[in-house]
C-alpha cells in the first residue's frame, strides 16, 4: 500500500526548495559575504532593495534577525517600540527587543489587525517622566490577526503620525508579498512608506532560507554590525541567497492561489460547524476557533492533515504553493469529518 500524500498546513515554511531553486543553488558563485564579497548575496540584495524601492539590502538568515536588526538600528535603549496588538516582533521573537536592544513595546489596539493612526498618535511618548518613543512598528500581513493585510489608508496615517513626531517606520513584512497580491499593487506601492522593511523569502515565496532588510545606504551600514553581534555573518552565504533569487522573481505568482485555497479552506470549515471569521481570511492564513485544538489536529495528523494549535481553543491552517487543488480537496474532506 502506498503512503497517503502529507498535506502540511502548519506553516508556509514548510515547503522544499522547487528543482529552479536547488539548480541555481549548486550553480551559484560564492564568496565571503561578511567582506560583501559573495556575488549571489550582492545581487539578491541589490535585487530586493530596487523591487521595494530602497537604496541598499542585507540578507539575514531569518525575519526575526532582520526585523531586531532594524530595531537596534533605529532606537536607543530605554525606549518604547509602538506596535499592533498580537506583532509577530512581540509575540513570537522571544523578547529580543529588550534583551537585545533594550526597548520595550507599548501596544496599540488592534482589531483584525489594523491600528488606528490616532491611536499611534496617542502612543507617542515625549516626556521626561516616560520612556520615549523611538519607532513605530507595523506588521503586513499580520500573521495572529489571520494574514490580514493593512489598508494604505491606515498605512499613509500612520506614516503621517511618524512624520510629525519625528519617529521612524519600520515594517515586519513577512508576507508582504502576500499583502501586495491581496491589493493587486506593486509591492513597492506599500513599501515606499516606510524607513525600513523586512522581507522573508522562505515563508510564501518558498525559498529554503533567509530574509533580507531593506533601508537607506546608511542604514544598512549600521545594520551590519548589530548582523555580526547576532551570529548572522554566514560566509559563503550564495548557495542560500541564489534560492532567494529564485523566490524573489517566482513565487510572487504562485499566490494568488495560495489565496483562493485558503479561501475555500476556511468556508468549508465554516459548513462544518466550526467558528472562522471569514473577515479575516484575506490572504493565505486561516484560523479556526476549535475546542480541545491539540486533539483535534492530532486526529487530523492521523488522517495526513497537519495543522497548528495555536491556543487550547485555535488552530491556524496556512496555505502554500507546495498544496495544489488535490490536496486542498482532500484537506476539506478531512475537516468535514467525511
Amino acid at each position: 500500500m502506498s503512503t497517503p500524500t502529507r498535506i502540511d498546513l502548519r506553516s508556509d515554511t514548510v515547503t522544499t526548495p522547487t528543482p529552479h531553486m536547488r539548480a541555481a543553488m549548486a550553480e551559484a558563485l560564492v564568496g565571503d559575504d561578511v567582506y560583501g564579497e559573495d556575488p549571489t548575496v550582492n545581487e539578491l540584495q541589490q535585487e530586493t532593495a530596487a523591487l521595494l524601492g530602497f537604496e541598499a539590502g542585507l540578507f539575514m538568515p531569518s525575519g526575526t534577525m532582520t526585523n531586531q536588526v532594524a530595531i537596534a538600528v533605529h532606537t536607543q535603549r530605554g525606549q518604547e517600540v509602538i506596535c499592533a496588538e498580537g506583532s509577530h516582533i512581540y509575540e513570537w521573537e522571544l523578547g529580543m527587543m529588550a534583551t537585545f536592544s533594550g526597548v520595550v513595546p507599548r501596544f496599540v489596539p488592534a482589531p483584525v489587525g489594523v491600528p488606528d493612526p490616532a491611536q499611534v498618535r496617542r502612543a507617542v511618548r515625549h516626556s521626561i517622566h516616560q520612556s520615549p518613543t523611538g519607532l513605530i512598528a507595523l506588521e503586513n500581513t499580520h500573521n495572529k490577526a489571520g494574514g490580514t493585510v493593512l489598508p494604505h489608508e491606515v498605512i499613509v496615517g500612520i506614516r503621517e503620525v511618524a512624520d510629525a513626531e519625528g519617529l521612524p517606520l519600520h515594517l515586519d513584512g513577512a508576507r508582504l508579498m502576500n499583502a501586495a497580491a491581496a491589493q493587486n499593487v506593486p509591492a513597492r506601492q506599500i513599501a515606499r512608506y516606510f524607513d525600513s522593511v523586512s522581507l522573508c523569502l522562505s515563508k510564501g515565496l518558498g525559498a529554503p532560507v533567509g530574509s533580507v532588510l531593506v533601508g537607506s545606504k546608511r542604514f544598512i551600514a549600521s545594520a551590519h554590525r548589530y548582523r555580526k553581534m547576532m551570529g548572522g555573518g554566514m560566509r559563503q552565504a550564495g548557495t542560500l541567497a541564489a534560492a532567494g533569487l529564485i523566490a524573489l522573481r517566482e513565487g510572487p505568482a504562485n499566490l494568488p492561489g495560495d489565496h483562493r485555497r485558503a479561501r475555500e479552506l476556511a468556508e468549508t470549515l465554516v459548513q462544518a460547524g466550526y467558528d472562522v471569521d471569514l473577515s479575516t481570511v484575506q490572504t493565505n492564513i486561516v484560523y479556526a476557533t476549535i475546542q480541545d485544538a491539540q486533539a483535534k489536529v492530532e486526529g487530523w495528523a492521523a488522517q495526513g492533515l497537519l495543522a497548528s494549535a495555536l491556543d487550547i481553543d485555535r488552530v491556524r491552517f496556512v496555505l502554500h504553493y507546495q498544496i495544489d487543488d488535490a490536496m486542498l480537496q482532500r484537506a476539506k474532506e478531512i475537516v468535514a469529518g467525511m
